[in-house]
């Protein structure tokens, strides 16, 4: 019986051995797996991040390129009012010319007139 009664007290021991090395194993694993966890989610969240990041510069750079797009327009805008104010005076001096090259001639005609009349009376009075 004590034969008996060690082998049963082998057995038990070494299936508490057993128990015990399973189950550091097992904390070893989720250990492992937790630490496989973390690094793999601290490694998408720097990609993540970064991705973050840039959208952020991207949406200043899209704000600030409308803005700037905005005054480029305004800006545009007034050189085309300049433009056509420019070519409206151009306009006018071209008719200011055609005016005086107008009365440039109808006085020349004038003036032909008046020497033809003046040359004929001369010549008709009496020397």
């Amino acid at each position: 019986m004590k034969m008996l009664s060690r082998l049963l007290k082998e057995h038990q021991a070494k299936q508490n051995e057993r128990k015990e090395l399973q189950e550091r194993r097992r904390r070893e694993a989720i250990s492992a797996a937790t630490c496989l966890t973390e690094a793999l989610v601290d490694h998408l969240n720097v990609g993540v991040a970064q991705a973050y990041v840039n959208q952020r510069k991207l949406d200043h750079e899209v704000k600030t390129l409308q803005v700037q797009a905005g005054q480029f327009s305004k800006q545009t805008a007034q050189w085309i009012s300049m433009v056509e104010g420019f070519n409206q005076a151009l306009k006018e001096i071209g008719d200011v010319e055609n005016w005086a090259r107008s009365i440039e001639m109808d006085m020349r005609t004038i003036a032909t007139a008046l020497e033809y009349v003046h040359k004929g009376h001369l010549q008709s009075a009496p020397s």
